[in-house]
């Protein structure tokens, strides 16, 4: 490959280590895999990241970027909250699909590290999501769409499996889990627990 500006290296590098992760596991994500798939050499890609920690900690940055400030724009919009948590989920699933197996990178590297600074990455980012799913329950109970009774922060630790889950098989069983129907299924589920 001709040389590219750091900016595209570094996407280059991060799309690679959740294309090896996804296709064949966490303990092919090295240095040497990643800039054999980018196509350059180890050194060139400590020109671009000084370390692996250095990645993973773009990658979670581009989390907050992408995904939870989408996640949040949703959950505070001016909408009926069945139609949010249906916005809401389908984006979640749809960031996932788009970036295989970034649910075992994140949760593999931040524990088996036992990185302060990469747990709390993780640690702010289920937060956020914790929050912004039970804005939308609370407000679907405040419009008398979803039973008064739930207990909010359950269903909202509920919700967080079903991402986590879904990322999970899709990386396990890539050729037979069928990814068309599963927001809808989930929606149908959700949509039951919350009901009065």
């Amino acid at each position: 490959m001709n040389r590219q500006p750091t900016e595209i290296r570094q996407e280059q590098i991060k799309k690679a280590v959740l294309d090896i992760l996804s296709t064949e596991g966490l303990h092919q994500v090295s240095t040497r895999a990643l800039a054999k798939k980018v196509g350059i050499s180890e050194g060139a890609l400590f020109r671009h990241f000084t370390s692996k920690k250095a990645i993973m900690v773009s990658i979670m940055e581009d989390i907050q970027k992408d995904l939870i400030a989408e996640l949040e724009r949703i959950a505070h919009k001016n909408t009926a909250a069945d139609e949010r948590l249906n916005e809401f989920l389908c984006a979640h699933v749809s960031y996932l699909v788009k970036n295989k197996g970034i649910t075992i990178l994140l949760f593999s590297e931040a524990t088996h590290l036992n990185d302060k600074e990469l747990k709390n990455y993780l640690h702010t980012t289920l937060n956020k999501q914790r929050l912004f799913i039970s804005k939308i329950i609370r407000d679907g109970i405040d419009q008398g769409i979803w039973d008064s009774n739930l207990k909010v922060e359950n269903v909202a630790r509920l919700y967080l499996g079903i991402p986590i889950t879904y990322n999970i098989e899709m990386v396990l069983n890539p050729k037979n889990f069928a990814t068309t129907d599963f927001c809808k299924n989930m929606l149908c589920l959700l949509d039951r627990l919350l009901k009065k």
